[in-house]
């Protein structure tokens, strides 16, 4: 049976879908530096300053609706991450929360304690950690295999050490798609001890998470990855954040988890939009339960919901991203730059013009009205580095998300065939 996905419903809640570009429709195929916003995540943030706008701890009526607006914000993010709300942190940013996190820990390392971070990963999740150089670490970064966009596993076993404190992984690369098995990694960290944060910026908008079932002590998302405002969003784990010192105000209220991660007064209204997009993601959810009931067994509620609108999603997105790559694999200028069919990757798809600069392709496509990202995307050691594109200009990405059709996928295609043949 075949996942008949609410396409139309989906569609309708995203006003940016009808709006054009030189007469053609826009197509949005630039999710991967943030999804496009339905209209119930911008009413939420407009409802909370229009009609709750206060600061917390406050004895009157719009104070105390922002600490429930805070907590239900909490609680959403944690039934999308599959761990409790206490868990659940906000800040400006990843990078920023990233930033926080490391300074943090540096408070405790020595001289000659060691750092892993990885070749395949976004600078917001290699710059902080490579900073803790400053303070004696020393960083060692875990090989990418050229041919397969992979993390080597050797190579990380072989510089995993009982010096290492802190292992920073990525969970899908946002140049690739590549999708890596961090258990594994997390699991052989912490036989040696060492404290592991995840970056599922690109993995959060088309998989689901479960924090607890790969055991990491912290997680970090975008909020606007998965169609709701600029906002940070980390996991902090319970055991592991409660015995960090973290970067804080000398206050009486720094001492307990959440609260203990986050710095000055918090976004509110983007907190509160951020649970309607979790909330989004459920509605999607329902209606898709019954498609995937064998693995819904033992989840319940909005988890339950939440669950099933990213596997939904998930679904959608790979018949697409199916024809996008058997698409553009048939065009001999082009060249894929994405995980072989038997690795597990997102539906992002990245490629390269013989000959052609990438920012020039994006030109051609933006003109038409399709929008796609060219660059290294901050993941400057794997495009820049590794597979040495930078003189071509890095990668053109293009990025799938529910709001697509399988049509804007073969103009696409077309697109990129009449580019080639100029």
């Amino acid at each position: 049976m075949k996942l008949n996905f609410d396409y139309n419903s989906v569609k309708a809640q995203f006003p940016a879908v009808n709006r054009k570009v030189n007469g053609n429709p826009c197509i949005y195929l630039d999710g991967p530096g943030g999804t496009q916003v339905p209209q119930r995540v911008v009413d939420k943030i407009s409802e909370y300053l229009l009609h709750h706008n206060a600061n917390a701890h406050g004895c009157y009526v719009t104070s105390i609706e922002t600490e429930h607006i805070m907590e239900n914000g909490r609680e959403a993010v944690a039934d999308f991450l599959g761990c409790e709300k206490d868990e659940v942190a906000f800040g400006e940013s990843t990078t920023g929360n990233n930033f926080k996190l490391a300074f943090a820990l540096a408070r405790d390392l020595k001289p000659g304690d060691e750092v892993i971070i990885t070749d395949i990963d976004h600078e917001g999740n290699r710059s902080p950690w490579k900073l803790l150089a400053d303070f004696g670490a020393v960083i060692k970064s875990v090989k990418v295999d050229k041919k397969t966009f992979t993390l080597s596993f050797d190579d990380y076993k072989e510089k995993l050490s009982s010096k290492t404190k802190v292992v920073a992984i990525n969970w899908a690369s946002n140049a690739t798609g590549t999708i890596t098995d961090v258990k594994k990694y997390i699991d052989l960290a912490h036989e040696v001890g060492a404290i592991t944060i995840v970056d599922a910026v690109h993995y959060a908008p088309h998989k689901p998470i479960d924090v607890k079932a790969i055991g990491t002590d912290f997680l970090v998302c975008s909020a606007y990855k998965f169609f709701g405002p600029h906002l940070g969003v980390i996991y902090t784990k319970k055991e592991t954040i409660s015995k960090i010192r973290t970067i804080r105000v000398d206050a009486y209220d720094n001492t307990e988890p959440p609260e203990k991660f986050e710095t000055g007064t918090p976004n509110f209204e983007l907190i509160s939009g951020t649970a309607e997009a979790v909330e989004f993601i459920a509605d999607i959810g329902k209606n898709h339960a019954d498609y995937f009931k064998d693995q819904l067994k033992g989840l319940a509620g909005r988890r339950k919901n939440i669950v099933a609108g990213m596997l939904a999603i998930d679904e959608y997105e790979e018949e697409m991203s199916l024809v996008l790559k058997n698409g553009l694999e048939e065009i001999p200028e082009v060249t894929l730059y994405c995980p072989p069919s038997d690795e597990p990757k997102t539906s992002t798809v990245s490629f390269t013009v013989k000959g052609k600069n990438a920012n020039d392709v994006a030109k051609f496509l933006a003109d038409k009205g399709i929008f796609v990202w060219d660059g290294d995307f901050y993941a400057i050691e794997i495009i820049n580095n590794v597979l040495k594109l930078e003189d071509q200009g890095g990668l053109i990405r293009l990025g799938l998300a529910p709001y697509n059709t399988m049509d804007e996928i073969h103009k696409t295609i077309h697109a990129v065939k009449e580019y080639c043949s100029l």
